[in-house]
């Protein structure tokens, strides 16, 4: 889909770039960011979330279209005139330069007297919890400790938006997770307007207000987190984000808002009309694992298959079942562990199920 463009503080008005002038990299871009947002891009690489950043921050120029900042045009404003904070995966610290100077750098390039640089160095290292570490340098800090000094260069200034590419790519998963609720806390506090790139859609998920997400130069959905997830407009948007079984048929009739479609196996599932044009077209059914109810429950859906279990992976607050339903070896169901999915056995045979409005029909991508 095409994100609406708007009166946002920021915003792209049909903006495309191409590297060599034939391959559209960004394809007619419309996308409006409000004031205060946490804006993420998420996708694959190669999808053109990272140029869009680049773009914004005017490290790339666009071919085409217009790219505003609170209402101004920025196309041709060089990088450090657009006062826009910048988190890099790399940091970007400087390695000659403690802690302190790293930080007063930007505020010194802007003329701000040495008082008042001391007082905004201080606050933003308070910030993100690294007050003590003024006097040292980038090689004597951890990763983590450095991504934190990172943040708080872009935000020592105080700009009104802030961009950052990938920046929690190089920690280890438990600091990656701690460090995308302290920057979402940073974030509520100052209110400041946020556009974060990544690939990872569990970061995602917990960060943002908003997600696009990007593939092939396009905005394939643009939606608050749980809407993306629970509610996926296509088949790419539905396997991007979270786990996903996809069943694939031909749509074998259309009653308002509900259709049947017909698997390879001959089973025909219920389900919900999303996209899909109407009868005799191909379709990808998105059901999500942990909508899948298995034993005597089972029996209330209108979606009822006996399935055979193949493997059981016990992953500590659920169960991760594969088993055999329509046909496919592949259909994998979040059993929670408190509802007897221990008990359960491979080679079992179980009867499963799931409501219509659970399983979407899309496209046949």
């Amino acid at each position: 889909m095409a994100a609406s463009q708007g009166d946002g503080f920021v915003a792209f008005d049909r903006v495309q770039k191409s590297y060599d002038g034939e391959t559209l990299v960004v394809k007619d871009l419309n996308l409006s960011i409000g004031k205060g947002e946490f804006m993420t891009m998420l996708g694959p690489s190669g999808s053109g979330k990272t140029t869009c950043l680049m773009m914004l921050a005017g490290f790339e120029t666009a071919t085409s279209g217009e790219i505003t900042l609170d209402g101004r045009p920025i196309n041709s404003v060089p990088p450090h005139k657009r006062g826009i904070g910048m988190v890099f995966q790399n940091y970007a610290l400087f390695p000659h330069m403690t802690v302190g100077e790293n930080l007063a750098f930007p505020l010194e390039v802007r003329g701000m007297g040495k008082s008042e640089r001391e007082k905004k160095v201080k606050r933003a290292l308070d910030m993100v919890q690294m007050g003590a570490f003024a006097g040292r340098r980038p090689a004597q800090l951890s990763g983590g400790q450095q991504q934190r000094i990172a943040l708080a260069r872009a935000l020592v200034f105080e700009p009104e938006l802030v961009l950052m590419d990938e920046p929690l790519g190089a920690l280890d998963k438990n600091l990656r997770e701690r460090m995308q609720y302290e920057i979402k806390h940073i974030h509520n506090n100052l209110g400041v307007t946020v556009v974060y790139v990544t690939h990872d859609q569990t970061e995602a998920l917990t960060m943002s207000d908003n997600v696009a997400v990007f593939d092939d130069g396009r905005i394939q959905q643009l939606a608050p987190p749980d809407v993306l997830y629970e509610k996926p407009e296509n088949a790419f948007v539905a396997a991007f984000i979270g786990e996903n079984n996809t069943l694939k048929g031909r749509v074998q009739s259309v009653n308002g808002r509900e259709c049947k479609v017909k698997l390879g196996d001959g089973s025909v599932i219920s389900a919900l009309k999303v996209n899909v044009e109407g009868e005799g077209v191909q379709s990808t059914l998105s059901l999500r694992p942990e909508r899948v109810v298995v034993g005597e429950a089972a029996a209330e859906m209108p979606n009822r298959f006996e399935a055979e279990v193949l493997e059981l992976i016990y992953l500590g607050d659920h169960i991760r079942v594969r088993m055999n339903v329509c046909g496919d070896d592949e259909f994998i169901v979040k059993v929670p562990n408190n509802t007897g999915g221990r008990s359960m056995a491979v080679g079992q045979k179980a009867p499963v199920g799931w409501a219509v409005e659970d399983c979407r029909a899309l496209d046949p991508s």
